[in-house]
């Protein structure tokens, strides 16, 4: 028996990066995993751990860039992360590193904003994928969990009606999901944080503005509105569960119910993915 493939590294590597600026701080909290492949073989074969990163070593690693890095948005972060251990370990043939970020939002006070103070924004969990060897690297960024919703310009009608479907149709219904979405970069862009902050709020733009029959319908127009407006990713992926929010009989107690009163469920959910990318 062979031993086809292996990989290895170090999860859940928590750094929080502080850059000053006189009185001014900028916090960057990340998630690290950063895992390595090449020829690391012997290990698993031949109990020879002679070419083997320790994975406390990688934790280090990431501890070391963090500090020569404080500025770095999460994309270049992580790419530095990869570009470090292919640079220095010729044994590494490749080199994935993910951050995941904390978001912390500058707190304002008096109309201005506090050079220090931060309050957690939970909507959402930005991250940063590297596939790096050293003839090429592969960087992805997206979000995870982005929760958003609309009351009314949903519909979900016209689909297959057979003795099995207890479902009725709707013209106007609560749409709400919790996205989980990246994207591919072509080119680095001037600024990642300004570009994937652009890619959002143009889909939101596409999802709040425009009719949707049916999350499908919405996923593939808020895809091709990123695509147009970041021309330096080629392609979005979105995964969406659909958060229902179900209208509750009123009639037992002679109650009327136009759309106003919802019980909130996600589970059981629908599930709706896509992938749009330039032609």
């Amino acid at each position: 028996m062979a031993l086809v493939r292996n990989t290895y590294g170090k999860g859940r590597v928590r750094v929080m990066r502080n850059h000053r600026k006189n009185d001014h701080h900028d916090v960057r909290e990340l998630t690290i995993s950063a895992m390595l492949e090449g020829d690391f073989g012997r290990a698993y074969t031949s109990a020879d751990n002679s070419k083997v990163v320790a994975t406390d070593t990688i934790r280090n690693i990431v501890n070391i860039c963090a500090r020569a890095h404080l500025d770095l948005a999460t994309e270049p972060f992580c790419q530095t992360v990869a570009k470090y251990f292919l640079e220095h370990y010729p044994q590494v043939e490749k080199a994935m590193v993910t951050g995941h970020e904390t978001k912390w939002r500058r707190l304002s006070f008096a109309g201005g904003p506090h050079p220090h103070s931060f309050v957690l924004d939970a909507n959402g969990k930005p991250f940063a994928k590297i596939a790096a060897t050293r003839t090429s690297m592969v960087t992805v960024s997206g979000i995870e969990g982005y929760t958003f919703m609309k009351s009314t310009g949903s519909g979900w009608s016209n689909y297959v009606m057979d003795d099995v479907t207890t479902l009725p149709q709707t013209r106007d219904r609560i749409a709400a999901t919790a996205m989980d979405a990246q994207w591919t970069w072509s080119a680095p862009p001037r600024d990642y944080a300004a570009a994937n902050s652009k890619i959002l709020s143009s889909m939101l733009e596409v999802f709040a503005n425009t009719y949707s029959e049916s999350v499908q319908d919405s996923l593939y127009r808020m895809g091709q509105r990123a695509l147009a407006e970041v021309p330096e990713i080629n392609d979005v992926s979105m995964a969406c569960p659909n958060k229902h929010y179900l209208l509750i009989d009123l009639s037992p107690f002679g109650l009327s119910n136009e759309n106003a009163v919802f019980l909130p469920t996600d589970e059981p959910h629908g599930q709706i993915a896509c992938t749009v990318a330039r032609a």
